[in-house]
C-alpha cells in the first residue's frame, strides 16, 4: 500500500480540516482498518473502528462521529443496510457517510447513494486523495448554502432542524439527499436549478454521480409530495412550483 501522503505544506492545510474531527472507519479487514486509522490519526483526527455494520451503528450512536467511512461487503450487516439504518435514526441521520469499497459497479454506487451516502469512493485510493475527498465532504457540510429559517409555503412546510417535510398536515421523514434536494428547489420557488448546480449543491463537486442519480431522487420526491410541484425543464434541470 502507498503510505506516502503529501508535502508538509499540503499536510498542514489538510490537517487543519481533519484536526479533532471524529471519524468512524468500518471494514472487516484488520489491515485496512489499521492503514486508514494510521493516516487519519496522522492528520489529527480522532478515529474509531468497527469490523461490521451492527457494531458501527452502536459506535455511531454513542460517539456521534463527524464522518463515517463505510465498506460495502461486511459480515453481520452489509454497508448499504448499515447506511440505511443510520439514516433512519434521528441521532445519526445527519452524519456524513462515505462508502470506501472495492466495488465500483454502477449498480453498487447507485445503491449506495440511494441508501443515503454522501460519497462513494472506490479502492484502491492513495491516502492524499482520500484525505482530500474527506476534507471536501466536511467543508461542504460546514458551508452548505440554505436559506435561513424554515420554509412555509402554501403546499409544503419544511423543517430544516428536523429534516422533515410537512404536506397536508402529514410529516414526511425524507432520506438526507432527498431532503437536501427538495430544500434546494424550495429555497427559490420558480427558479430553474440546472443539473450542474444540483450536483454541486447536494452531492458536491468532488463526488462523481450521473444524471440517473438525480432522476431517481426526483422520482422518489414526486412519489412523496406529488408530481405537480417539481417541474422538469428539458435539457436544463428542475424547478419547484406551488
Amino acid at each position: 500500500m502507498d503510505t506516502s501522503l503529501h508535502s508538509s505544506a499540503d499536510s498542514e492545510s489538510e490537517g487543519l480540516m481533519l484536526s479533532k474531527k471524529k471519524i468512524l472507519v468500518v471494514d472487516d479487514e484488520a489491515d485496512i482498518l489499521e492503514f486508514l486509522s494510521y493516516n487519519l490519526v496522522k492528520e489529527g483526527a480522532k478515529v474509531y473502528t468497527a469490523d461490521n455494520g451492527l457494531a458501527a451503528i452502536e459506535i455511531a450512536r454513542s460517539k456521534k462521529p463527524d464522518l463515517i467511512l463505510l465498506d460495502v461487503m461486511m459480515p453481520e450487516m452489509d454497508g448499504v443496510e448499515t447506511c440505511m439504518q443510520l439514516r433512519e435514526k434521528p441521532d445519526t441521520k445527519n452524519i456524513i457517510i462515505a462508502f470506501l469499497t472495492a466495488r465500483g459497479e454502477d449498480y453498487s454506487q447507485i445503491a449506495g447513494f440511494e441508501a443515503g451516502a454522501d460519497d462513494y469512493i472506490t479502492k484502491p485510493i492513495k491516502p492524499r486523495v482520500l484525505i482530500s475527498r474527506l476534507k471536501a465532504l466536511l467543508r461542504r457540510k460546514e458551508s452548505t448554502v440554505q436559506t435561513e429559517g424554515n420554509a412555509d409555503l402554501k403546499s409544503l412546510k419544511i423543517d430544516r432542524d428536523r429534516y422533515v417535510i410537512v404536506k397536508d398536515d402529514v410529516e414526511l421523514n425524507l432520506p438526507k439527499k432527498e431532503f437536501e434536494l427538495i430544500a434546494l428547489l424550495i429555497s427559490v420557488p420558480g427558479k430553474v436549478f440546472t443539473r450542474e448546480v444540483i450536483l454541486s449543491s447536494v452531492w458536491g463537486e468532488d463526488v462523481v454521480v450521473g444524471d440517473r442519480t438525480i432522476d431517481v431522487h426526483i422520482r422518489k420526491l414526486r412519489e412523496k409530495i406529488g408530481s405537480d410541484h417539481i417541474k422538469t425543464i428539458k435539457g436544463v434541470g428542475y424547478k419547484f412550483e406551488e
